[in-house]
């Protein structure tokens, strides 16, 4: 894989953004690969993602962030850099259900996901075996009303410990604190069975199917203090029928839950995702 640096942007909209991010590039010889801009006109708002192979500048990350600082003000930008070189630190979370984490796990070890995955942390012990036959670390954090300041406090630990730029709630059946929440804005992305904003919280396939829903989806979220309203990251459907039982739409279900959350995972990772207000830009 070309390795690249990652430019991405978000500011005000106005004439000129993409003329100057092009000569500034132009003029260290960069070599852009890919190009991606969208402006909202409701907002006012303008997007960027550019990748440049990372030899063609004659710096590392640091003088780049230094010299490209003065146009970030001059045009009031939102924004970072990263290398593609520098896999993104990820810790999953799970329960009992193994699609998602197996999935992930799967596309972690055939190298379809461009990231180290450092840890799994689950409230059960039931995944350890196949966690662990990855040679990952495996951590079981209990969860009760009674232990919960304290189950959360040790998880933070191990989030800290691992240094984890991103956490992913597999088909995780606990719900985090408020102040987890704000803390790792951004870094924590959920997969909830169901399309949003449809049928949120507990067995959204009970709910359509007393409904009767003509089709099923999940969606792959940022993680807000507001249970199920997080930035959309991903989404997906599949077509069901009266005849299809409960059993049926959670079996169907899960097949779209893995592929939306493999997705989503890849579009963060990869930092394709630019969230502003309650809602994402996410470049293909």
């Amino acid at each position: 894989m070309e390795h690249t640096y990652r430019l991405v942007i978000s500011c005000p909209d106005r004439v000129g953004i993409v003329a100057k991010v092009s000569n500034f590039l132009s003029t260290y010889n960069g070599w852009i690969t890919e190009a991606s801009h969208h402006s909202d006109t409701q907002t006012g708002w303008f997007f960027m993602r550019h990748e440049i192979k990372a030899t063609s500048i004659p710096f590392g990350l640091d003088q780049f962030r230094a010299a490209f600082e003065p146009i970030a003000r001059e045009f009031n930008m939102n924004w970072h850099i990263a290398d593609s070189a520098q896999p993104k630190k990820v810790i999953l979370m799970c329960s009992k259900e193994s699609h998602c984490v197996a999935d992930l796990l799967h596309r972690w070890h055939s190298k379809e996901i461009n990231a180290e995955i450092v840890a799994v942390i689950s409230n059960h012990d039931d995944l350890r075996r196949m966690v662990e036959w990855h040679e990952i670390p495996y951590h079981h954090v209990p969860v009760s009303k009674e232990n919960k300041a304290d189950a959360f406090a040790h998880i933070d630990e191990l989030f800290q410990k691992y240094e984890a730029d991103v956490v992913v709630l597999a088909r995780y059946m606990q719900i985090l604190p408020g102040e987890l929440c704000e803390k790792y804005s951004g870094k924590v992305i959920n997969i909830h069975h169901s399309f949003l904003p449809s049928f949120a919280g507990a067995r959204p396939y009970h709910q359509a199917y007393s409904r009767g829903v003509k089709l099923i989806g999940a969606t792959c979220h940022y993680v807000t203090q507001d249970l199920d309203e997080g930035p959309i990251i991903e989404q997906d459907v599949i077509r069901i029928t009266h005849s299809d039982s409960i059993e049926d739409m959670v079996r169907l279900g899960k097949d779209v839950e893995k592929n939306v959350l493999a997705r989503g995972l890849r579009s963060h990772i990869e930092d394709r995702v630019i969230t502003y207000e309650n809602k994402t830009v996410v470049f293909d």
